[in-house]
């Protein structure tokens, strides 16, 4: 049997902070409740990084889950390493580790498109505490900006800040992040049968593309406590997140319906930016999925337009290997728009390996650049 538990007083402000409203607009985000995935998860890996799960991916070597009825043990739904829990809707969730001393895992994916300056926005995420988890905590947030933010350790994410004090000297100063919305620190979310609402409301200052999903906190401003889990295979917090969404409050004044997204010029070249494949791999990475449902929105509001997608390499590796690396990263966004519903007659692809470099191969930055897929207008 559970066991959970919770201050009688607390209870009822969670009820009070809990109260829905209505929304207004469309959800800003991608795979919102993690259905779409390119790959079943198979393991819980304390090192690995998360994949498979579309638009979402861990921003520091933390190592977030993902959940779903076709995965393998450890990471099935509802039963797996972490406990027993029925997705809040669908067949999915994630998993993240929210306070160790300073360990943490978040998620991190891109929004739709900008938060405009001075608008309204209302967030929403539901968690739940993993059975096997010994330690509750308060605390978890929604954390918006205008760049990708990572980290390369395991630590909490912290905002460094560098000053330039002349004579070739700088000062770097981290402090801790303030999400825009987070779960009170007086209410510890402690069910494990049930999953809370984790929502507020905030006033954009303008150009927040990314969201990041977490614990800010630092260990003793957590609101740590004991569980009493009988089970547990960690020390720790341990939260499934699901059902995330943005939504704008006040927009809808300055918007209007647009049937049509505006078509590029037959012959055009575009480049997709941010699709993104591991050095010397052609698997698409979560980071890619906001600019290829980008691309499939123009593709089904203009349903005669074929493309040709060019996949690129840098200058490193053999020419023969670079022009299969090629073609296979520009086939594996091929078959991504496949599977979400675009004809294959509408697509061609091909590699040219590295013979049409963009930028200098002399740098990480312009080799990182050279790497690339971009599609070429066919016909509209």
């Amino acid at each position: 049997m559970r066991k959970y538990w919770l201050p009688i007083v607390s209870l009822i402000a969670l009820l009070q902070w809990q109260q829905a409203s209505a929304q207004t607009t469309e959800n800003m985000v991608y795979n919102p409740s993690f259905e779409e995935h390119s790959a079943c998860p198979e393991r819980i890996d304390a090192l690995g990084i998360m994949s498979g799960v579309d638009a979402w991916w861990q921003p520091t070597k933390g190592s977030s889950d993902y959940f779903h009825s076709c995965g393998g043990r450890e990471c099935l739904t509802p039963r797996n390493k972490m406990g027993v829990q029925e997705p809040h809707t669908g067949q999915a969730y994630c998993g993240i580790y929210c306070s160790k001393e300073n360990y943490r895992e978040y998620l991190q994916t891109e929004l739709k498109e900008p938060l405009k300056a001075g608008r309204r926005y209302r967030v929403s995420f539901w968690a739940s505490l993993a059975d096997n988890s010994p330690n509750a905590i308060a605390t978890l947030g929604a954390l918006f900006t205008p760049d990708r933010i990572g980290d390369t350790t395991w630590n909490i994410l912290m905002n460094s800040e560098s000053t330039d004090l002349g004579n070739g000297q700088k000062q770097v100063i981290a402090t801790y992040y303030k999400p825009q919305v987070a779960f009170p620190s007086n209410l510890v979310i402690i069910y494990m049968d049930q999953w809370v609402e984790i929502k507020g409301e905030f006033t954009a200052a303008g150009g927040e593309k990314y969201l990041t999903i977490g614990n800010f906190n630092s260990f003793n401003h957590s609101n740590v406590m004991d569980t009493r889990a009988e089970n547990s295979v960690l020390s720790g917090a341990y939260y499934y997140i699901d059902d995330v969404s943005v939504i704008c409050l006040d927009c809808e004044a300055d918007t209007q319906k647009v049937d049509t997204i505006a078509a590029p010029q037959k012959g055009e070249i575009i480049t997709l930016r941010n699709v993104l494949f591991n050095t010397d791999e052609s698997v698409l990475l979560p980071q890619s999925y906001n600019d290829l449902h980008t691309l499939i929105d123009l593709l089904n509001s203009h349903p005669n337009m074929k493309i040709e997608l060019r996949g690129h390499t840098d200058n490193q590796g053999t020419i023969e290997r670079n022009r299969i690396l090629s073609d296979a990263r520009a086939k594996a966004v091929a078959d991504y728009l496949i599977e979400h519903g675009i004809d294959r007659s509408r697509l061609r692809w091909k590699g040219f390996g590295k013979s049409l470099p963009t930028d200098t191969n002399a740098t990480p930055e312009g080799r990182q650049n050279n790497r690339r897929v971009e599609y070429r207008i066919l016909s509209e």
